[in-house]
């Protein structure tokens, strides 16, 4: 069985992955706070690894491109309860809450070593889960309520995360490419988060890499998957998910067309 996802509310989900792994690139457009109960979970953010195990507690930020690896673990699922948190959520929750907000840099996830409010608040949720209909709206806003109010209380500065609502604004286009061409995104959300129009992305992207973004993704794609085997001694099966392939035969038929040789000729050479 691969991932089941039970929304007790739109807000409020159990996510469950009995698979050997699941790995997906994402963008959550809301911030998560996420109680991990079982399994092991892997996140790539840049050039960072961050791990996270049973019990842990996690704030994921919302706009930020990632890798997401979720393991099962000690024979148990990969299993965690999700709390989403909307902007219009937030939006009300500040408007009784008013904060002066400061402009942070590059928003960073943020743990709590199992803090015993978050945790006892998280873990209220679940037998909510065994209900055979969806948890009232009203209930549902009062632990949501809860979660939000003890976040800024063990961490006042997450108000400048939280009541922020701004849109990513326009950046440096080679850099942000240059550091995300792996992930495996549609263009018009390269195009969002460098704060640009699907239209202005394109045109933008043609003229400093006289290229489409399709056509230098692939190319940069490959460059690392063949620099990982010949220089790293890597296998294949090992570089192709973090190259940005999603299966094994589309990237060996792309590497054979773009060198001339399959992949695995280059294995022990």
């Amino acid at each position: 069985m691969g991932h089941q996802a039970y929304y007790i509310h739109p807000e409020l989900k159990l996510s469950c992955f009995e698979s050997k792994l699941y790995r997906a690139d994402v963008l959550f457009e809301e911030h998560l706070l996420v109680w991990f109960i079982s399994g092991e979970t892997k996140i790539v953010h840049g050039d960072k690894v961050h791990w996270f195990g049973a019990g842990d507690i996690l704030l994921f930020p919302r706009n930020q491109l990632v890798t997401v690896i979720n393991y099962p673990k000690d024979g148990l699922p990969h299993q965690s309860a999700v709390m989403h948190l909307t902007k219009r959520r937030l939006t009300d929750f500040y408007a009784k809450n008013k904060v002066e907000v400061k402009q942070m840099q590059t928003p960073r996830f943020q743990t709590f070593d199992r803090h015993p409010l978050l945790k006892s608040c998280l873990a209220s949720l679940i037998p909510y889960f065994e209900l055979k209909e969806p948890l009232p709206d009203p209930v549902a806003s009062i632990k949501i309520e809860e979660a939000i109010t003890i976040l800024r209380t063990i961490d006042p500065d997450l108000d400048h995360l939280l009541a922020n609502f701004e849109e990513p604004g326009k950046i440096n286009l080679v850099d942000f490419m240059e550091q995300n061409y792996m992930f495996n995104m549609p263009i018009d959300k390269f195009g969002y988060l460098t704060g640009r129009s699907l239209t202005t992305f394109k045109r933008d992207f043609k003229k400093v890499f006289q290229t489409t973004p399709q056509k230098w993704i692939m190319e940069k794609r490959l460059e690392l998957a063949h620099y990982q085997i010949r220089e790293k001694k890597r296998k294949p099966s090992e570089v192709y998910l973090e190259a940005g392939f999603e299966n094994l035969s589309h990237f060996g038929f792309a590497f054979r067309k773009r060198y001339g040789y399959a992949p695995t000729e280059m294995v022990g050479a």
